[in-house]
């Protein structure tokens, strides 16, 4: 039988052993959802995590005493759905993922889900500005291009917000990428390096194609709108059943992953994310995704976009002009509901 551990760090291709001065809190708001249990287990088999609390409004307790059976040495805690509960969760946490929020279903863009989830992201993020104001904050829940905007603008409410701590999860953009293009090429998805950058939906995700091995597949529009729209392959693919809940966990936890390793010390630990960035706001647009360097204080670096061919300068066009409308209506929102 293959030891839990060797699961996750063959995944990572990294082996590494917690000392006492690398301990790492982590904790997943959401935690009983599609995307919250892939999650939470892939974190309790990451021997960087220490410890892993859980919350989320039912099923959280259930979800870690399932996992805590798991033969890896962290220790699982899930919380009561009460805000003494969830400020419990939060207290010491070095990063929060929050996953929360109902899904899309067919016929559903991310936009359509903002009403609900824009409360449940505020909310949440209010009570990390109050529990946890130096954690790494990861946010997935759906539509990122608005529900970071949201958290920025509650920390900001709060007076502890950090640009340099505060990330909108992309990294699945990236995997997908790397993943449709060895479909095509007969490569291994581990050698395609694909950058990707803008923001989590639709025409705002924009892969540069012409920085890789394949700059022939900038003009190749079915994959730019697979790329584009991966996600709602899924959601069809679920037939109402769910949207991308296991590659959206996997990719939480790269994420959370490569935050760990850059905070114990690793240097040049890049991965791509959705951050307060200063690469467009000549033109309005306050955040973008694009590689970012991490270290110990978060965000070390942000890396430019680099060149780009006609067809991706095309892309980036229609990318900023929607973006720019996401980040607005996140900001609105919080203005007009702000939390309580």
């Amino acid at each position: 039988m293959i030891p839990a551990r060797a699961v996750f760090s063959g995944l990572q291709r990294r082996a590494f052993s917690a000392t006492a001065r690398d301990l790492s809190k982590v904790t997943v708001l959401g935690a009983a959802g599609g995307i919250g249990q892939p999650l939470s287990l892939l974190l309790k088999l990451n021997p960087r995590v220490t410890e892993l609390a859980l919350y989320d409004i039912r099923g959280a307790p259930g979800v870690a005493a399932d996992i805590s059976h798991i033969n890896t040495n962290s220790s699982v805690k899930g919380y009561e759905a009460n805000a003494s509960g969830l400020a419990s969760c939060l207290k010491g946490s070095d990063v929060v993922l929050i996953p929360a929020g109902v899904p899309r279903k067919p016929g559903m863009s991310r936009d359509d889900l903002f009403n609900t989830n824009a409360s449940i992201v505020r909310d949440l993020a209010k009570a990390c500005a109050e529990s946890c104001p130096d954690a790494n904050v990861l946010i997935i829940s759906n539509p990122v291009n608005s529900t970071v905007p949201i958290c920025a603008e509650v920390f900001k409410a709060h007076g502890v917000y950090n640009p340099k701590r505060l990330f909108g999860v992309t990294t699945l953009d990236v995997v997908r990428a790397s993943r449709f293009v060895s479909e095509i090429k007969g490569s291994d998805p581990k050698d395609e390096k694909i950058t990707v950058v803008g923001g989590h939906s639709g025409v705002t995700i924009v892969p540069l194609f012409s920085q890789s091995s394949h700059p022939d597949l900038t003009t190749n529009a079915d994959l730019i709108k697979r790329v584009q729209f991966g996600g709602d392959e899924v959601v069809k693919a679920k037939d109402g059943a769910g949207s991308a809940t296991l590659s959206m966990a996997m990719a939480g936890a790269r994420m959370a992953e490569s935050l760990i390793r850059a905070s114990q010390g690793e240097k040049g630990v890049i991965e791509p994310s959705f951050v307060d960035s200063p690469l467009y706001k000549d033109q309005g647009v306050e955040f973008f995704a694009s590689k970012v360097e991490l270290g110990p204080s978060g965000i070390e670096k942000i890396l430019p976009v680099g060149e780009v061919d006609a067809h991706e300068e095309k892309l980036l066009e229609a990318c900023l002009g929607d973006l720019k409308k996401n980040i607005e209506k996140g900001v609105a929102f919080v203005a007009s509901n702000p939390p309580k």
